[in-house]
């Protein structure tokens, strides 16, 4: 029998290693659909309920996997419909490949049905590479570079395959002019800075007293060396939120998250630090970091493209970071070192884990949202892979959860969508069919998607070693981020008519799938609730009935900053009265005596 395109493709996805294909069937890749049908469905096709669920499955496979992610969809819509998670593995720097295709090209240029401008459509969102195949030659060339370029620069890419091409016979390119053939193989690489710039960045790091260390995701590969710097150079070590799992929250000088929903441990070491080293992390928002003048920076970044641009450091070392830190360590002293600075790290990180606790035990109508993550803290399985959503529940896995060695947990980090944290957490129990997932879900995200993929967790539940997912909806009936950020940044009360979100009852819904569905309305029912989602022998939701009005105070809030909040909040919030309380309730626990 003859090979067609779609067959080959397939067939060189399974010389490159791929397992899983996220997408959703359409009239446009029948033919690849025909080939997955002969090919006994390898790589297998996991089925999402949308192409951007897809799209974020993907995302989710290739964070938790460090392999490549791949999605598929279909013309026009299916294409159009991958975009949102595409963009999120852009901007988080997720290998991705897009599958997608297109109308006969026959009819292309004809206005036919369905017919959309796919290249350009990309050409944004996949501009390392985009490629339409117009002739089997192309193949594997095309494909080949699509999924190296993924790898080598981190991000999305995308082929367009019309369907007439699809059904088309599969010949190679020859040893003929204009022909492109291809290789499959694709070494490991290292980029190491050079000697005399390390010597420059061991200078300032050496003549620096208050050293504070930022770690983003790009540290991931560098535990070991991140911790050993930190420790000679007598350093507290802040994380960005794509880097929450890079280093254990055990360690006493681990401040924890940064920026808005960061800890103020994080933001009182930047406030008086006199060196930074921020190692793979490219974390936007400079004003919390160290002003201008007042330290002295260097960074460590494997892309080029990215360095020297969040803060005016004064050496950017371009290389890999564990390789880097190698070569790094030996030159920093820190035999001469003080231990003022490390021990006052350690003392804030201290006092705001007391800070934390005590807040989360703050009473609210009816479930303090602080306490769900404070609760589930401790329960966490060694193993554990924890995604979270977008909105207010980011604040909660930010600062209550502790990660410890050995878990995995991601967010969207850059462009902080709604709608992520269900579908990755179905992307990382294929990545890993044999490890607990835990998706931290706001009601408003699981309205929008969430619910829908539980059909796809319940579709494949058995195909899991490991049949735990634990979806947790803080229910609130309200899109509690956007209304928090109209008050504090537009002085404006709640607007009801978008704010407030309809009651669903979702732990009843997942019941009716056949997966497990609890329904928490107490405090004292919040811990055993966690403990029956944890246990049960497949996939299941537990809901959180959880107060609106408790605030995600920013680290850097003032007293006089709350009052102005609160000022115009009276102007007619609907919540006004519970939220000033509340907000007194947890601002006041930064004050109160160093213990509970």
């Amino acid at each position: 029998m003859s090979t067609k395109v779609s067959d080959h493709i397939l067939q060189r996805l399974r010389e490159w290693g791929v397992e899983e294909v996220f997408g959703y069937p359409g009239d446009g890749i029948n033919g690849l659909l025909a080939a997955w049908g002969r090919a006994e469905d390898r790589p297998r096709f996991v089925q999402s309920r949308h192409e951007e669920m897809s799209a974020f499955e993907a995302t989710g496979y290739a964070k938790f996997s460090g392999r490549l992610g791949v999605c598929a969809a279909t013309s026009g819509p299916g294409a159009i419909h991958l975009l949102n998670g595409l963009y999120d593995a852009k901007l988080d720097h997720v290998p991705v490949l897009a599958i997608v295709g297109q109308t006969h090209r026959t009819a292309m240029g004809g206005s036919y049905q369905q017919e959309v401008d796919l290249h350009t459509l990309f050409k944004d969102v996949a501009s390392d590479f985009v490629e339409t195949v117009t002739v089997p030659e192309q193949l594997p060339n095309v494909l080949d570079r699509a999924i190296r370029t993924a790898y080598a620069r981190r991000c999305p890419t995308a082929i367009i395959i019309p369907g007439d091409v699809q059904e088309l016979e599969y010949s190679a390119p020859t040893h003929e002019f204009k022909m492109v053939p291809s290789s499959l193989d694709r070494s490991g690489w290292t980029a190491i800075p050079s000697e005399e710039s390390l010597e420059r960045a061991a200078e300032i790091l050496n003549s620096g007293d208050k050293v504070a260390i930022l770690a983003g995701q790009g540290a991931a590969g560098a535990r070991a060396e991140v911790e050993r710097i930190a420790e000679v150079l007598g350093a507290g070590v802040a994380k960005a939120l794509l880097g929450k799992d890079v280093l254990s929250d055990e360690l006493p000088y681990v401040t924890g998250s940064i920026g808005l929903l960061g800890t103020r441990p994080s933001y009182e070491m930047m406030r008086d630090c006199d060196t930074l080293l921020t190692i793979g992390s490219s974390f936007p928002y400079t004003q919390f970091l160290p002003e201008f003048g007042k330290a002295r920076g260097v960074q460590i970044d494997i892309d080029p493209h990215m360095v020297g641009m969040r803060y005016p450091y004064e050496v950017n070392l371009v290389g890999d970071a564990r390789e880097t830190l190698r070569r790094l360590i030996p030159m920093i002293r820190g035999e001469e070192r003080g231990r003022e600075w490390f021990d006052t790290v350690c003392d804030n990180v201290r006092r705001w884990h007391e800070v934390m606790e005590r807040r989360a035990q703050l009473s609210a109508d009816p479930i303090n949202p602080e306490y769900v993550a404070r609760a589930l803290d401790p329960l966490l399985p060694a193993d554990a892979i924890v995604t979270s959503d977008s909105g207010s529940v980011a604040n909660w896995y930010a600062r209550h959860l502790t990660m410890r060695p050995g878990m995995r947990a991601s967010l969207s980090g850059t462009l902080a969508t709604m709608g992520c944290g269900v579908p990755y957490a179905i992307g990382a129990k294929f990545a890993h069919p044999n490890r607990p997932a835990i998706a931290l879900v706001g009601d408003g995200a699981m309205q929008m998607n969430g619910m829908a993929e539980l059909i796809t967790a319940a579709k494949y539940r058995h195909r899991w070693e490991d049949p735990r997912l634990v979806v947790a909806v803080w229910n609130n009936h309200d899109l509690n981020q956007v209304t928090w950020e109209m008050r504090a940044m537009e002085g404006a009360p709640s607007f009801l008519p978008s704010q407030e979100l309809p009651d669903v009852q979702y732990a009843a819904f997942a019941r009716s799938l056949g997966l497990t569905g609890v329904r928490v309305e107490k405090p004292e029912d919040v811990e055993a609730g966690w403990r029956t989602a944890l246990e049960a022998d497949g996939p299941a939701v537990v809901e959180f009935l959880t107060d609106p009005a408790v605030p995600p105070i920013p680290p850097h809030a003032t007293w006089e900053q709350m009052e102005a909040t609160a000022e115009s909040i009276l102007k007619g919030d609907a919540d006004r009265g519970s939220m000033i309380k509340q907000g007194f309730k947890a601002k006041v626990q930064e004050f109160l005596p160093g213990r509970k």
